[in-house]
């Protein structure tokens, strides 16, 4: 499967971000010594059911590297004509490609092998969308600082995933469906509203399951979408603001923190595995040596 990762975004001033990403690409601002992209590369390369990685938004002047073939195609200006950009070089890359992967640049913790179980759990169907969600107490026991706006069902709280598979033939049909719903992605209520009023009522009086709302919204556009319940927080944790930035970063080097110190204790074991040895060597040299002597 072909992934899709959008990285056209530009913070403006006045956007939270402008003043990390210095007018260039959101995508391209530094996480832990890295564009915040390529660890999203990074997964990607180590995930063993991704084909080709189409990058929308950046040329290969921004230095980016991939374990896969590694596609670039310029910014259309809007999200959603992005995708259909994207979806069209995948075909084009592989004319029998039925599904693909849309992944968010900014959502530099997740790991291939979380790419590898949504593609594994998806294609257990054949449904049109697979849309995933998390859990609030999930995010909130690996992010608890995070500050996601959610999604209040009838049965759990909800935040989106960033990381999503459709079927190509989505970008050829309910085009205006799919332009409201992406333009109004940060608001559950709204894109309520895109679906229909009763759905906004029964999701502001929270009388709808996630199942319930799936089963709508798949109704209303007319495809057949399935949720898919994440159980990992990564996937979900995408980057808008600039609390959930520096999160990005704090997280980053406490692990990398974490790593140096169990790469020192494994040196130092070494050292002193090493040194022991060397001893012991010396002290069965000298034995050896003195019971030469002796026979002598």
């Amino acid at each position: 499967m072909d992934a899709i990762v959008t990285a056209g975004g530009i913070p403006h001033p006045g956007d939270p971000l402008y003043t990390y990403s210095n007018g260039n690409s959101k995508a391209l601002i530094d996480i832990a010594g890295k564009p915040m992209i390529q660890w999203v590369l990074d997964a990607l390369s180590d995930s063993k059911k991704v084909d080709n990685v189409i990058v929308i938004g950046l040329s290969s002047k921004s230095g980016l590297t991939c374990k896969k073939p590694l596609h670039y195609v310029s910014n259309q200006g809007r999200m959603l004509a992005n995708i259909v950009t994207g979806v069209k070089k995948s075909i084009e890359l592989n004319k029998k490609s039925e599904y693909v992967l849309i992944v968010s640049s900014d959502i530099p913790t997740i790991k291939g092998e979380m790419v590898d179980w949504l593609i594994n759990t998806a294609m257990q169907t054949k449904d049109d969308l697979y849309y995933g969600v998390c859990p609030r107490e999930v995010m909130e026991a690996r992010f608890p600082t995070s500050h996601r706006t959610y999604t209040k069902l009838k049965d759990m709280e909800v935040c989106g995933a960033d990381v999503n598979i459709f079927h190509v033939n989505q970008v050829t049909q309910n085009l205006d469906t799919w332009e409201a719903l992406i333009g109004n992605r940060k608001s559950p209520l709204r894109q309520a509203a895109v679906i229909g009023w009763d759905t906004l009522f029964q999701l502001f009086t929270r009388q709808i399951t996630l199942q319930g709302l799936a089963e709508r919204a798949s109704e209303r556009i007319g495809i057949k979408g399935r949720a898919i319940i994440w159980s990992q927080a990564e996937p979900c944790m995408d980057i808008d603001k600039p609390h959930q930035l520096e999160l990005m970063r704090e997280d980053f080097a406490s692990r990398q923190r974490k790593t140096g110190s169990v790469n020192k204790k494994i040196a130092v074991t070494k050292n002193v595995k090493s040194k022991l040895v060397k001893k012991v060597v010396s002290q069965k040299t000298k034995i050896i040596a003195k019971a030469k002597a002796s026979g002598k």
